[in-house]
């Protein structure tokens, strides 16, 4: 794997394809643990890692058990099942080592589970048939990609909060309003796939 191709992949999964703010997936998390910068970011990181641990071992998963024995039409399902002990594992370690973390995530940390980004990266890597290392950089920078559009907008959101905002727009309806303009900026680094 060479340089390029690495900042090929980390480019096209940041900024040409993020997941969040270009291909809409994984909205339920970006919108309701963004109220906060800290929060945001803690929900961040549990969605990188859970991201890339799931895309090695699905990797692993539909090479060597569903394509061997011809169980190609499992996928979804098997996928699934490692995302959920991935995340178990992940709100384990953070329930007892980050307890704040834990109870400012509430409900969201298992929602990962259901996050169709974490789903998408490994459906995607799967239909690509990608090596083993491309998809788990691929998953990384996917989950950089989630995290860098949880953490705009969790910082526009904490500016929003000090804002004269009509009676109307207060709440959800702004938040949406700042998601589609903050999508539509990103819709500008679509033209970086011609440069790369």
């Amino acid at each position: 794997m060479t340089l390029q191709s690495i900042v090929t992949i980390s480019l096209g999964a940041i900024l040409i394809e993020n997941f969040v703010l270009v291909r809409f997936l994984g909205i339920c998390p970006f919108l309701g643990a963004s109220k906060r910068p800290d929060t945001a970011f803690g929900m961040s990181m549990a969605v990188v890692f859970v991201m890339t641990a799931a895309s090695a071992v699905t990797w692993l998963v539909d090479r060597f058990l569903l394509r061997a024995l011809s169980l190609e039409y499992m996928r979804t399902v098997a996928f699934i099942l490692v995302i959920a002990a991935l995340v178990q594992f992940a709100e384990m370690f953070i329930k007892k080592y980050l307890p704040a973390l834990h109870s400012a995530l509430g409900i969201y940390l298992p929602l990962i589970t259901t996050n169709c980004a974490v789903l998408g990266v490994t459906v995607l890597n799967s239909d690509h048939a990608s090596g083993f290392i491309e998809s788990v950089f691929f998953a990384f920078f996917a989950g950089c990609g989630f995290t860098l559009a949880i953490m705009l907008f969790a910082s526009v959101r904490q500016r929003l909060e000090y804002c004269d905002i009509p009676a109307p727009f207060e709440g959800l309806p702004i938040a949406l309003v700042t998601a589609s303009l903050i999508s539509m900026a990103f819709s500008g680094f679509s033209g970086l796939q011609l440069l790369i």
